[in-house]
């Protein structure tokens, strides 16, 4: 099944820009708009709701079950403090390289610079988040709220309380992590269903994107994504390159497994669409679930690479633009203001756009210059979103290796219609190992 779906959200793809070019050549652009664009956004919109609607139910029950089966409070401080430690190294290493890769291409100079009003518009009102209001929106006053809005940092905060206070209470509170865990497998299984339709929504992103822009407009900015591309996959292979010092030749492995998540988030530009899909696979490369279940909601609030290495190389880009020269001091001064203020941005549509504004205001820069990136942000995002989930992933099975927790991957599967779910099994594998295995770290 994995396989096929893997072909299948190719061929989707594939169909999607073919659809979509065919649209935008013959087809009057007023009339796609109204007529055409919307069912096309029916598809991935029924896709990514379906997605949203497992998400804070399978975090919630992943973290609670995995930290009422670590039984080792200090296990838990551990893996976060080294979870923390590598994820601001890596956003450094992501910024940083961003700016040194925009000096270098320069790919701002001479850039057409378009309607100022129409950027305003289009990214709206800047708010200026304070660092204490930062800080007091990751804990939630009302844990059903956080749930209800998918506010990952909030439910990871509640689900860490829930899994330390069953882990204290003991066999008082084994009934309800039985039932966590029943639900954790019950919303992979639904995972499994959902993933089916995965190949009409990546068919209805792209078309409904190439249909009211044409790829006519990549050539116009050719220059900006190559480059840009370019340095994603110099990001990668450091990351990759990391990730190996530690996995061995078990890298390739990983890199196998990831495929489908990957193209997920690269053509729904969601990292969100891939979450579910990436657990599943973490689980079949020998993640532990209770490992798996805290790295990745953390790491979608704090690990979120490829969006800072576009934000810095956005930022500079415009400034390039505009012709204005920055000294390096400001671009170090930046570099920090964008590591503060990306976190947390992973739920907010349009994050990485609204971070740049509010950057270019802070630093007198030039804030109409986020519409010379507007018309092609959607093909940008793509990148930087799959870009999102190797680092999430690399991130999780370094520290799974880290940990002395790594297994043995499972076998390639075949799925067969009334064999027992995969993921579901795997899922389970990962919560139930004992906990004294931690002790190894």
């Amino acid at each position: 099944m994995d396989r096929r779906l893997t072909l299948y959200i190719l061929i989707g793809m594939a169909l999607g820009v073919v659809v979509g070019q065919a649209l935008h050549s013959t087809v009057d652009p007023a009339l796609i708009k109204e007529q055409v664009a919307p069912w096309f956004k029916l598809l991935s919109d029924i896709f990514l709701n379906l997605i949203k609607m497992l998400v804070a139910p399978l975090v919630l029950s992943t973290i609670v079950v995995g930290i009422a089966h670590m039984g080792d409070s200090s296990a838990l401080g551990r893996i976060g403090t080294r979870a923390l430690a590598w994820f601001i190294t890596a956003s450094l290493i992501s910024i940083a390289l961003g700016l040194v890769m925009v000096n270098l291409f320069q790919p701002g100079v001479g850039a057409p610079i378009p309607d100022v009003a129409a950027a305003r518009a289009a990214v709206g009102e800047v708010a200026h988040l304070k660092g204490t209001d930062f800080i007091l929106s990751i804990f939630p006053k009302n844990a059903v709220e956080a749930m209800a809005t998918n506010n990952i940092l909030q439910i990871l905060v509640f689900s860490i309380f829930a899994g330390v206070a069953l882990s204290a209470i003991g066999e008082k509170g084994a009934a309800l992590v039985r039932g966590a865990d029943a639900l954790a497998e019950m919303m992979l299984q639904i995972t499994g269903y959902v993933m089916r339709f995965a190949p009409f929504a990546v068919f209805g992103a792209l078309a409904n994107v190439v249909a009211a822009s044409g790829l006519d407009i990549l050539g116009t900015y050719l220059q900006l994504l190559v480059e840009f591309y370019a340095s994603l996959v110099i990001l990668w292979v450091i990351l990759l390159a990391i990730g190996a010092m530690f996995l061995r030749q078990r890298i390739w492995t990983l890199i196998r497994y990831i495929r489908q998540p990957l193209l997920i988030a690269f053509s729904t530009a969601s990292s969100e669409a891939a979450l579910p899909k990436l657990f599943e696979q973490l689980d079949r490369f020998g993640v532990p679930r209770r490992i798996s279940g805290f790295m990745l909601p953390l790491g979608y609030s704090f690990n979120l690479d490829g969006s800072m290495m576009y934000m810095s190389f956005a930022t500079i880009f415009i400034a390039q633009a505009y012709g204005i020269d920055l000294p390096i001091a400001t671009q170090v001064m930046i570099l920090l203001t964008l590591m503060i203020s990306s976190k947390g941005i992973a739920a907010v549509p349009r994050a990485s756009l609204v971070v740049i504004t509010g950057t270019l205001a802070m630093f007198g820069l030039p804030v109409e210059g986020v519409a010379i990136i507007l018309a092609i942000d959607q093909f940008l995002d793509m990148g930087r979103t799959a870009t999102n989930v190797v680092g999430n992933a690399v991130a999780t099975s370094v520290i799974t290796k880290w940990e002395g927790m790594l297994e043995v991957e499972e076998p390639e599967f075949v799925e067969h219609p009334h064999a027992p779910s995969h993921t579901a099994a795997a899922g389970k594998r990962g919560l139930e190992l004992d906990a004294e295995n931690f002790e190894q770290g």
